[in-house]
Order: C-alpha cells, then sequence, then structure tokens
C-alpha cells in the first residue's frame, strides 16, 4: 500500500468519524464489520453459489517440513468470486479497515507504521511467524 495513502485514509477517517468517538463504539463497530464480512463471504455460498466451500481434514505426511505446507494446505474454496459479491466484499473489508483506522487515532497509533511494523516483522520471521 502506498504510504501516502495510508496516511490520507487515516486523515480522513479522522476527519469524518463523528458518531463513534467512544473507544467502546469504535471496539463494537469492528467487531461488527468483521460479522458483516463473514455474512457477506456466507452468502456467496448460500445464496449467490458463486464459490463453494469444500472443508475437509488435510492430510499432512509425517515428512512435511514447514515449507511444504504451504504447498499443501487448502483454502476450501472453489471457484470464484462473481462481480456482485466480490463488490460486497469489497465494501465490507473497506468499513472495517474504516474502523481500524478509528481506532488507531483513538488510540493515537499510526496505520501506516502499523501497517510497515508488521509487514517488517512477517519478513523477519517468515515462516515462524505462525501467530
Amino acid at each position: 500500500m502506498n504510504d501516502s495513502v495510508c496516511r490520507d485514509f487515516q486523515q480522513t477517517v479522522e476527519q469524518y468519524l463523528i458518531r463513534h468517538q467512544s473507544i467502546l463504539d469504535i471496539l463494537s463497530k469492528t467487531q461488527e464489520t468483521n460479522a458483516r464480512i463473514n455474512r457477506a463471504v456466507t452468502k456467496s455460498v448460500t445464496q449467490c453459489g458463486c464459490i463453494q466451500i469444500k472443508g475437509k481434514k488435510n492430510a499432512l505426511p509425517d515428512s512435511a517440513s514447514l515449507m511444504d505446507m504451504k504447498a499443501l494446505l487448502s483454502t476450501h474454496i472453489e471457484g470464484k468470486l462473481c462481480e456482485h459479491c466480490q463488490d460486497i466484499i469489497e465494501q465490507e473489508l473497506g468499513k472495517n479497515l474504516f474502523y481500524l483506522a478509528g481506532l488507531c487515532n483513538a488510540l493515537g497509533l499510526n496505520l501506516e507504521e502499523v501497517l510497515k511494523n508488521e509487514n517488517n516483522k512477517v519478513k523477519t520471521l517468515r515462516i515462524f511467524n505462525l501467530t
């Protein structure tokens, strides 16, 4: 993500997050938007049918290394999101990002720094970043 886009987004959220100033409101809105993302993905399976979830136990050979797991594990998703479902899920993800930026603002955190720090941690720990 472009640093200026991240910074601009956080400033926009600071300007327009009016109604939910309380940290408790922001926390509950982030949870609500998480639920809406889950619901949108569920609807793409159960109502639209553009994707299917084929969940099953991943069979991992005893000899599999951590490096092998990326190729051996599955998302359990079959198909591709249709344009309509993709639009809805992107909207819900955007709302979630809005409240995450609002949470950063309320706590005096810089969203760009949070992203940079996490990116650096993942790059440093690589496959050992198993959180």
